[in-house]
């Protein structure tokens, strides 16, 4: 798996994962670019139109990225338009997906369903968008600063959090914990002061959740089925986990790719971020509810007014920048406002959008990760293809740049962090090695490592645009540090790592340590023997030799701790979430424990290269102790910086 993969894989768990759509600004207007003379050729938005192009295009997709199956559903105009399945809700079995039939997990996407909710008690008057969450709940949550958590904070991931991937998922009933057990006992540490950061957070969700269920005084899952999903008639559509037996021999069977076996069902722990089983033909009508000011029919989920209050920007965002309302993204593609949001649990990804103006809503649930990840590049091109097609728009012509752009390249090219990350425990590892890259480029444009094969242009003060595109990246400041927002980005932003933080330092220091100590250990016992074989005299005595040889012992059992973290964090590179439990608290504990080994063993280092001078030992052997010493201590820090060392066993 590349390391781009890794990183978009882990996302996806901690996430079960917002996957995009658009967002803008409180009165967006068409974005300000000068357009050839004549636009694309639009097709008409047509159940026969979209059957032709999407049977193509899906055939394709799911045959090359080895996806198993998908639900595609497209409402226009108040009605279906269109819903189809492709490829199989059972492989084995040869059972072809149908829409109407099978469930999907839909991962994140989930999350509309609690700030449904959210709103439908802001309407009854007893949630307030503004006030201290911990008036509504029986624990506290202590927020650094005077200001405290809001709801509005939780509904754009501004509440603070940091990320988590404990209790995450499970496939296992009996570890599956209440979401008010998984709030309680998983409470996630603060990274930022709330309202300042944009951080992704499935906590903030599932304590959004919780309130729900305090207010109401409803079970969540009980309060979605009554005062959501009875009245939009999702008959098909379940909140509840493990699935109940009604759902048993409905649902739709998860794949890594279309050529594995199936996966277990996968139970969310943050329970309200990402739990909801639905058919494509259920989530029509949810679709149809938000595009008709909250009333499908006869019923009505939310008032007309705040339905549109839902819609509306929660947060003001630069001109062509995505922001959130009020739980929704939003933003504008092809000249075409979208609200929206998606989803991904290991093997589900799922997407919806919405286009409010039009009145049209998409929605398409995969059931396969797919050979390489390829179901994240399938969900966002037939998104992109299908704007393109019955929404198209003028290619934009990016403008001039500005005097300092190669100036000011220079300055904001290094290693950046997202602001959604983990920094407390060993799960922090895979954000040091994971930093994404900018690279200031000779004709002064600059590459943003997680946009593919893209160039940006300065084309005002710290505004950077796509050459050709309409996505922008903004130089501003985050967590007092510079940063870089993306356009297409409101949940997070990129922090400029400092040097201690460099994932680059990181990976040197560790390769570095690695290499020496590696060496070391092979080449002692052949020196050893070769010193025996000769009959040569020991090169130290006393005191000396006992740390040379403690020193030795260290070496090696540096490596074997190492070997030790490496079992804990290998189930994440085949992205086994449901390993990180509270059955693994015992091996935790105890490697937290032996972080004495890289202590010692930085210490014997030291003191031995220090014998090494004081006995005048021949230049070789001074500068192998000194080397070593150098290597174990390289190690300690690496051990430090990794979250190996700590006492926390929520991670």
């Amino acid at each position: 798996m590349t390391g781009r993969r890794l990183l978009l894989a882990l996302l996806g768990i901690l996430s079960l994962a917002a996957a995009a759509v658009a967002q803008q600004d409180p009165d967006p207007a068409p974005m300000a670019v000068t357009a050839p003379p004549h636009a694309p050729a639009q097709h008409a938005l047509t159940a026969t139109d979209l059957g032709a192009w999407l049977d193509g295009f899906m055939a394709t997709t799911l045959e090359q990225g080895k996806i198993a199956g998908a639900q595609v559903v497209v409402v226009d105009d108040g009605e279906v338009l269109f819903k189809r399945g492709y490829g199989y809700a059972d492989v084995a079995a040869k059972i072809p997906m149908d829409p109407d039939r099978h469930q999907m997990r839909i991962g994140s996407t989930s999350k509309l369903f609690a700030w449904t909710a959210v709103m439908q008690l802001v309407e009854a008057g007893k949630i307030d968008l503004d006030a201290d969450v911990n008036r509504y709940l029986d624990f506290r949550i202590s927020a650094p600063g005077d200001r405290p958590v809001t709801m509005t904070d939780l509904m754009t991931h501004r509440g603070g959090f940091e990320e988590g991937l404990k209790d995450v998922m499970a496939t296992d009933p009996k570890l599956l914990k209440t979401n008010e057990r998984y709030l309680k006992e998983n409470m996630r540490p603060f990274m930022f002061a709330p309202g300042e950061v944009p951080a992704y957070s499935n906590y903030g969700t599932a304590l959004a959740g919780y309130i729900v269920q305090r207010v109401s005084g409803e079970p969540y899952e009980a309060y979605v089925e009554r005062h959501i999903l009875a009245p939009l008639a999702m008959r098909s559509t379940t909140a509840r986990q493990p699935l109940p037996p009604a759902f048993a021999t409905t649902a739709a069977k998860g794949y890594r790719t279309s050529e594995t076996p199936p996966s277990p069902f996968e139970l969310v722990g943050t329970a309200p971020a990402g739990q909801i089983s639905a058919t494509g033909a259920d989530m029509a009508n949810f679709m149809l509810a938000h595009l008709q000011d909250g009333r499908f029919g006869d019923a009505r989920i939310l008032r007309p007014e705040t339905a549109r209050l839902m819609h509306r920007p929660s947060l003001k965002a630069p001109t062509g920048f995505d922001t959130l309302a009020h739980g929704f993204f939003r933003g504008e593609r092809n000249g075409r406002i979208v609200l929206g949001h998606g989803g991904d649990t290991v093997v589900f990804h799922s997407d919806l959008n919405l286009l409010p103006e039009e009145g049209v809503g998409i929605f398409v649930s995969f059931n396969s990760r797919g050979e390489n990840d390829s179901v994240y590049g399938a969900r966002e091109r037939l998104f992109q293809h299908f704007l393109d097609r019955y929404f198209a728009v003028s290619v934009p012509v990016t403008p001039p740049a500005i005097a300092t752009a190669a100036e000011d390249a220079r300055a904001i090219a290094g290693s950046y962090e997202s602001s959604r990350r983990v920094e407390t425990g060993f799960i922090s590892l895979f954000y040091l090695l994971q930093q994404d890259q900018i690279v200031a480029n000779e004709d002064g444009t600059i590459t943003a490592s997680w946009v593919s094969n893209e160039r940006f242009r300065e084309t005002a003060p710290g505004l950077w645009r796509e050459v050709g595109g309409a996505r922008q990246l903004r130089a501003t400041r985050a967590g007092g540090r510079p940063a870089i927002g993306d356009s297409r980005n409101p949940v997070a932003i990129l922090q400029m790592a400092p040097t201690g933080r460099s994932g680059a330092v990181f990976q040197l220091v560790a390769g570095l340590s690695l290499l020496v100590l590696l060496c070391a250990a092979i080449t002692w016992p052949i020196a050893a023997w070769v010193g025996y074989s000769r009959r040569l005299g020991p090169l130290a005595t006393g005191r000396a030799a006992l740390v040379r040889r403690l020193t030795r012992i260290a070496v090696v059992a540096n490596l074997v701790y190492l070997l030790a973290w490496y079992s804990v964090l290998a189930p994440i590179l085949r992205t086994d979430v449901g390993y990180y439990n509270g059955g693994l608290d015992s091996l935790i504990r105890f490697l937290q424990v032996a972080a004495i080994v890289p202590l010692l063993g930085a210490i014997l280092g030291l003191l031995n290269t220090w014998l090494a001078f004081r006995a005048k030992l021949n230049w070789a052997a001074r500068a192998r102790s000194f080397i070593v010493a150098l290597a174990l201590i390289g190690f300690l820090w690496v051990a430090w910086m990794a979250g190996f060392i700590g006492w926390s066993l929520n991670y």
